[in-house]
Protein backbone atom coordinates (compact mmCIF):
# COMPACT_ATOMS: atom_id res chain seq x y z
CA UNK A 1 0.00 0.00 0.00
CA UNK A 2 1.63 3.36 -1.26
CA UNK A 3 2.42 5.90 1.65
CA UNK A 4 0.03 9.06 1.42
CA UNK A 5 2.52 12.07 0.69
CA UNK A 6 1.39 15.58 1.29
CA UNK A 7 2.38 18.93 -0.31
CA UNK A 8 4.18 20.55 2.21
CA UNK A 9 4.87 19.77 6.23
CA UNK A 10 2.10 22.66 7.50
CA UNK A 11 -0.61 20.68 5.16
CA UNK A 12 0.93 17.13 6.70
CA UNK A 13 0.26 18.39 10.33
CA UNK A 14 -2.80 19.81 9.20
CA UNK A 15 -3.98 16.52 7.86
CA UNK A 16 -2.59 13.73 10.31
CA UNK A 17 -2.97 15.60 13.64
CA UNK A 18 -5.90 18.68 13.57
CA UNK A 19 -7.89 16.97 10.75
CA UNK A 20 -11.82 18.94 10.60
CA UNK A 21 -14.74 16.79 10.48
CA UNK A 22 -17.39 17.57 7.99
CA UNK A 23 -19.21 19.49 10.73
CA UNK A 24 -15.77 21.95 11.18
CA UNK A 25 -15.27 22.22 7.90
CA UNK A 26 -18.69 24.13 7.39
CA UNK A 27 -18.55 26.33 9.96
CA UNK A 28 -16.60 29.41 8.63
CA UNK A 29 -17.92 29.06 5.39
CA UNK A 30 -21.00 28.68 6.00
CA UNK A 31 -20.57 32.27 8.56
CA UNK A 32 -18.62 33.80 6.20
CA UNK A 33 -22.03 33.52 3.38
CA UNK A 34 -23.73 34.99 6.74
CA UNK A 35 -21.49 38.13 6.39
CA UNK A 36 -19.51 37.14 9.89
CA UNK A 37 -15.75 37.76 8.57
CA UNK A 38 -13.43 34.80 8.41
CA UNK A 39 -11.38 35.45 11.09
CA UNK A 40 -11.49 31.77 12.90
CA UNK A 41 -8.61 30.21 14.74
CA UNK A 42 -6.69 27.90 12.78
CA UNK A 43 -7.58 23.81 12.73
CA UNK A 44 -3.97 23.10 14.74
CA UNK A 45 -5.32 26.27 17.35
CA UNK A 46 -8.75 24.62 17.44
CA UNK A 47 -7.02 20.59 18.63
CA UNK A 48 -4.67 22.77 20.89
CA UNK A 49 -7.29 23.65 22.64
CA UNK A 50 -9.38 20.84 22.81
CA UNK A 51 -5.67 18.84 23.60
CA UNK A 52 -5.63 21.45 26.35
CA UNK A 53 -8.79 21.21 28.10
CA UNK A 54 -8.80 17.40 27.98
CA UNK A 55 -5.45 17.43 29.48
CA UNK A 56 -6.39 19.24 32.67
CA UNK A 57 -10.15 17.42 33.08
CA UNK A 58 -12.04 20.84 32.26
CA UNK A 59 -15.36 21.00 33.35
CA UNK A 60 -15.98 24.52 33.29
CA UNK A 61 -14.93 26.57 30.55
CA UNK A 62 -15.27 30.36 29.59
CA UNK A 63 -14.41 31.89 26.22
CA UNK A 64 -14.23 35.32 25.25
CA UNK A 65 -15.27 36.28 21.63
CA UNK A 66 -17.55 33.44 20.36
CA UNK A 67 -17.83 34.30 16.62
CA UNK A 68 -19.32 31.67 14.60
CA UNK A 69 -18.49 29.07 17.30
CA UNK A 70 -15.62 27.53 15.50
CA UNK A 71 -13.21 27.48 18.64
CA UNK A 72 -16.85 26.78 21.15
CA UNK A 73 -17.10 23.36 19.49
CA UNK A 74 -13.77 22.19 20.00
CA UNK A 75 -13.94 23.82 23.56
CA UNK A 76 -17.17 22.24 24.49
CA UNK A 77 -16.15 18.82 22.97
CA UNK A 78 -13.17 18.38 25.31
CA UNK A 79 -15.76 18.37 28.17
CA UNK A 80 -17.39 15.39 29.91
CA UNK A 81 -21.80 15.21 29.40
CA UNK A 82 -22.37 17.31 32.97
CA UNK A 83 -19.44 19.97 31.63
CA UNK A 84 -20.29 23.87 31.59
CA UNK A 85 -19.19 26.37 28.31
CA UNK A 86 -20.01 29.63 28.94
CA UNK A 87 -19.46 32.13 25.78
CA UNK A 88 -19.25 35.97 25.69
CA UNK A 89 -20.51 37.36 22.47
CA UNK A 90 -21.00 41.18 21.71
CA UNK A 91 -22.30 40.89 18.33
CA UNK A 92 -26.07 39.62 18.17
CA UNK A 93 -25.64 38.19 15.26
CA UNK A 94 -22.16 36.43 15.94
CA UNK A 95 -23.80 34.91 19.20
CA UNK A 96 -26.95 33.58 17.01
CA UNK A 97 -24.20 31.66 14.70
CA UNK A 98 -22.73 30.56 17.14
CA UNK A 99 -25.68 29.33 19.28
CA UNK A 100 -26.83 27.03 15.99
CA UNK A 101 -23.29 25.89 15.09
CA UNK A 102 -22.99 24.48 18.74
CA UNK A 103 -26.68 23.31 18.71
CA UNK A 104 -25.19 21.20 15.02
CA UNK A 105 -22.67 20.20 16.96
CA UNK A 106 -25.24 18.23 19.61
CA UNK A 107 -23.79 20.65 22.19
CA UNK A 108 -26.65 22.60 23.10
CA UNK A 109 -27.19 20.98 26.29
CA UNK A 110 -23.53 22.28 27.62
CA UNK A 111 -23.17 25.74 25.80
CA UNK A 112 -24.54 29.08 26.75
CA UNK A 113 -23.54 31.95 24.48
CA UNK A 114 -24.20 35.26 26.27
CA UNK A 115 -24.85 38.59 24.47
CA UNK A 116 -22.99 42.23 25.83
CA UNK A 117 -19.66 43.09 26.14
CA UNK A 118 -17.00 40.66 27.77
CA UNK A 119 -15.72 43.68 30.40
CA UNK A 120 -19.41 43.75 31.67
CA UNK A 121 -20.85 40.01 31.21
CA UNK A 122 -17.95 38.48 32.97
CA UNK A 123 -18.85 40.73 36.20
CA UNK A 124 -21.75 38.14 36.61
CA UNK A 125 -19.87 35.56 35.88
CA UNK A 126 -17.78 35.57 39.69
CA UNK A 127 -20.65 33.12 41.13
CA UNK A 128 -20.15 30.72 38.39
CA UNK A 129 -16.51 29.97 38.82
CA UNK A 130 -14.08 29.05 38.97
CA UNK A 131 -13.01 27.94 35.65
CA UNK A 132 -11.08 25.31 34.68
CA UNK A 133 -9.70 27.26 31.38
CA UNK A 134 -10.17 30.64 30.21
CA UNK A 135 -10.10 30.98 26.41
CA UNK A 136 -9.83 34.99 25.19
CA UNK A 137 -10.05 36.04 21.71
CA UNK A 138 -11.88 39.25 21.26
CA UNK A 139 -11.33 43.08 21.37
CA UNK A 140 -7.60 42.80 21.49
CA UNK A 141 -7.38 45.79 23.75
CA UNK A 142 -9.13 44.19 26.34
CA UNK A 143 -7.18 41.08 26.57
CA UNK A 144 -5.44 43.06 30.09
CA UNK A 145 -8.64 43.08 31.48
CA UNK A 146 -10.13 39.78 30.66
CA UNK A 147 -6.49 38.56 32.54
CA UNK A 148 -7.61 40.49 35.20
CA UNK A 149 -10.56 38.56 35.85
CA UNK A 150 -9.46 35.35 34.18
CA UNK A 151 -6.65 35.67 37.39
CA UNK A 152 -8.79 35.62 39.74
CA UNK A 153 -11.71 32.87 38.64
CA UNK A 154 -9.39 30.19 37.45
CA UNK A 155 -8.65 27.45 39.52
CA UNK A 156 -5.33 26.83 40.87
CA UNK A 157 -3.96 23.89 37.86
CA UNK A 158 -6.05 25.49 35.73
CA UNK A 159 -5.33 27.30 32.03
CA UNK A 160 -5.61 30.98 30.69
CA UNK A 161 -5.30 30.94 27.10
CA UNK A 162 -5.04 33.71 24.14
CA UNK A 163 -5.53 33.97 20.55
CA UNK A 164 -3.16 36.36 18.15
CA UNK A 165 -0.85 36.37 20.32
CA UNK A 166 1.69 37.27 17.40
CA UNK A 167 -0.25 40.23 17.30
CA UNK A 168 -1.36 39.23 13.57
CA UNK A 169 2.70 39.48 12.78
CA UNK A 170 3.14 42.37 14.43
CA UNK A 171 3.59 42.14 18.58
CA UNK A 172 7.76 42.69 18.36
CA UNK A 173 7.28 46.04 16.93
CA UNK A 174 6.16 50.07 18.18
CA UNK A 175 2.96 49.87 17.67
CA UNK A 176 1.19 53.24 17.54
CA UNK A 177 -0.85 54.77 20.93
CA UNK A 178 -4.91 53.50 20.08
CA UNK A 179 -3.51 50.21 17.86
CA UNK A 180 -5.60 47.60 19.82
CA UNK A 181 -2.40 45.14 19.20
CA UNK A 182 -0.50 46.98 22.01
CA UNK A 183 -3.47 45.28 24.39
CA UNK A 184 -2.02 41.95 23.02
CA UNK A 185 1.28 43.62 24.09
CA UNK A 186 0.77 44.30 27.41
CA UNK A 187 -0.83 40.76 27.87
CA UNK A 188 2.08 38.89 26.94
CA UNK A 189 4.37 40.70 29.16
CA UNK A 190 1.80 40.81 31.93
CA UNK A 191 1.81 36.55 31.95
CA UNK A 192 5.39 36.12 30.83
CA UNK A 193 6.47 38.04 34.42
CA UNK A 194 3.31 36.77 36.50
CA UNK A 195 4.59 34.75 39.41
CA UNK A 196 1.33 33.17 39.66
CA UNK A 197 1.92 31.95 36.20
CA UNK A 198 3.81 29.32 34.30
CA UNK A 199 3.46 30.71 30.84
CA UNK A 200 4.68 30.11 26.96
CA UNK A 201 3.47 30.26 23.20
CA UNK A 202 2.56 27.53 21.34
CA UNK A 203 3.20 28.86 17.62
CA UNK A 204 0.21 27.25 16.00
CA UNK A 205 -2.25 29.54 14.04
CA UNK A 206 -2.00 33.24 15.41
CA UNK A 207 -0.28 31.85 18.18
CA UNK A 208 -1.48 30.65 21.93
CA UNK A 209 -0.31 32.24 24.80
CA UNK A 210 -0.43 29.56 27.50
CA UNK A 211 -0.15 30.29 30.74
CA UNK A 212 -0.68 27.61 34.06
CA UNK A 213 -2.37 29.26 36.52
CA UNK A 214 -0.32 28.49 40.37
CA UNK A 215 -0.82 28.53 44.00
CA UNK A 216 -0.31 32.12 46.13
CA UNK A 217 2.06 30.21 48.47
Amino acid sequence: MAELTYPDLDTYRREVFAREDELLKRVMPGAAAQGLPPISISPESGKTLYLLAKSIGAKKILEFGSLAGYSGIWLARALPDDGRFVSLEVDPKHAEVSRKNLAAAGLADRTDVRVGEGAVLMRDLVDEGPFDLVFIDADKENYPVYLDFALENTRVGGLIVADNANGHGHVHEALETGDGRRGIQEYNRRVATHPRLVSNIIPVGGWLAVSLVLGTD
